[in-house]
């Protein structure tokens, strides 16, 4: 695979993880509650960034180093 290609792919991909985190703690935000949940709201926020932001970090950074390359 052509090194253009794949970084344009893990920047597409790092994109999309962090529209999809954006997209599931403002999700989450609207369904939480409090009284049936016993965690608070900050460690639902840390689970999606977990989820998502981590990946979408790691894949930008292979992004930058192949766009370089």
């Amino acid at each position: 695979m052509n090194k253009q290609k794949a970084a344009k792919i893990c920047g597409i991909i790092s994109a999309v993880l962090v529209f999809l985190f954006i997209t599931n703690t403002v999700f989450d935000y609207f369904t939480y509650s409090s009284t049936l949940n016993s965690a608070p709201f900050y460690i639902w926020v840390l689970v999606n960034a977990a989820t998502y932001v981590f990946p979408a970090i790691i894949l930008f950074t292979v992004f930058i180093y192949l766009k370089r390359r």
